[in-house]
């Protein structure tokens, strides 16, 4: 049974920082790229991040480039997204995933590349 855990969110200011984590079980995780997506109510789940399954690539998506890294430790079973200069409009649930295939390539930003989804982890952001 795939698990991921997500954890590491919060409230912060606007122009703050955060990094949240997701552990992983269940699966070879140094096998499998991971991503990062967040959703707000009535929203289509949105892209932030993907990472490959050694680490050495990586995508993010366009409103959070420049300021949020993707990262993982795979002896730990562990990806990371380091979020800084935090807005607003980042508030959202964010939510991790692994892919479906193992040495899945990409491309990081659909959805129907992952098979196993975190419960999410809020993220608050105040103005």
């Amino acid at each position: 049974q795939v698990q991921l855990v997500e954890s590491g969110g919060g409230l912060v200011q606007a122009g703050g920082s955060l990094r949240l984590s997701c552990a992983a079980s269940g699966r070879t995780f140094g096998s499998y790229a991971m991503g990062w997506f967040r959703q707000t109510p009535g929203k289509e789940r949105e892209f932030v991040a993907g990472i490959s399954w050694s680490g050495d690539s990586t995508s993010y998506g366009d409103s959070v480039k420049g300021r949020f890294t993707i990262s993982r430790d795979n002896a730990k079973n562990t990806v990371y997204l380091q979020m800084n200069s935090l807005k607003p409009e980042d508030t959202a649930v964010y939510y991790c995933a692994i892919s479906r295939a193992p040495y899945y390539s990409g491309p990081y930003h659909l959805p129907w590349g992952y098979e196993y989804w975190g419960q999410g982890t809020q993220v608050t952001v105040s103005s």
